[in-house]
């Protein structure tokens, strides 16, 4: 404090007012900078969706330059300050090597979502199952992803966990096939069986006719005989649809004289003669 107090008191108020102009200037160049840099990352969005380009990219793409175009600002400010740009370029790059070997995850972070945008296993809005998180996509950024799950919780995934996982995407196809097992007991007719579930299937709406539904018997199990059921329908309507498949098929079923078993077991008591 004293040494500032000294040279503020040996300061002249012409070279106070210079300085006072540099500070300002260069704040006003970091101001109007960003307000270019933001219109730049605008207008280039607006021009890759005019291209039809995934929104994926753009968002990647725009997040990237605009991170360069602030840190360019900075630069232009700072040298606009009078302190030499050159020998402070390097020191930055010797910081930017020594805090990327110390952040390594973060370097690795980075190339994973350079990989997730240019081989794209999904887009915005797809329904996924990557890094053991199940969710809607939102945004790839930089170094995470983030998904929406089912049950509105926003979750943020790091890239690397994503890349170096296996990737479900349950939105990459139209239609999705709804997997089924229902079991009758042994003592049903298996015909009529077959034919309340045909029925079932040809009556609701939204199960496609093309691929046809598959109804085969799976299995002789322990305590029924188990169909597979294995409609088609659209992505979309994947969960509703089963729910109502179950619903209906179990209802039709008993209606038709069939019945869905249980595991159950008889249990035999033997009494031991003491005499013997």
């Amino acid at each position: 404090m004293e040494a500032f107090q000294e040279w503020f008191a040996n300061i002249e108020m012409a070279d106070l007012l210079a300085i006072a102009w540099q500070v300002l200037g260069a704040l006003l160049i970091f101001i109007v900078g960003r307000w270019i840099a933001r219109a730049i990352v605008r207008l280039m969005r607006n021009t890759m969706k005019k291209r039809s380009i995934d929104e994926l990219i753009i968002s990647f793409l725009s997040n990237i330059v605009y991170v360069v175009l602030v840190l360019s600002i900075v630069l232009i400010a700072v040298g606009y300050l009078g302190v030499q740009v050159t020998p402070l370029i390097a020191i930055l790059g010797g910081a930017a090597l020594a805090v990327g070997l110390a952040l390594q995850s973060s370097l690795s972070n980075f190339a994973s979502g350079l990989m997730i945008v240019g081989f794209r296993p999904f887009t915005r809005g797809h329904f996924v199952e990557a890094g053991g998180v199940s969710g809607t996509v939102q945004n790839v950024g930089i170094f995470q992803t983030e998904l929406k799950t089912p049950d509105n919780r926003h979750v943020i995934v790091p890239n690397s966990s994503i890349t170096s996982n296996p990737i479900t995407n349950y939105s990459a196809y139209e239609t999705r096939r709804v997997d089924l097992v229902i079991g009758v007991d042994y003592g049903d007719d298996l015909k009529v069986a077959r034919d309340t579930i045909e029925r079932v299937l040809s009556a609701h709406e939204k199960v496609l006719d093309d691929p046809a539904p598959t109804i085969m018997v799976l299995d002789l199990g322990d305590s029924s005989v188990d169909f597979a059921v294995r409609p088609w329908v659209n992505a979309a309507d994947f969960w509703p649809v089963r729910g109502e498949l179950l619903e209906q098929l179990k209802v039709e079923l008993e209606k038709a004289g069939c019945s869905i078993p249980f595991p159950q077991r008889d249990v035999h008591l033997f009494k031991e003669d003491k005499a013997a």
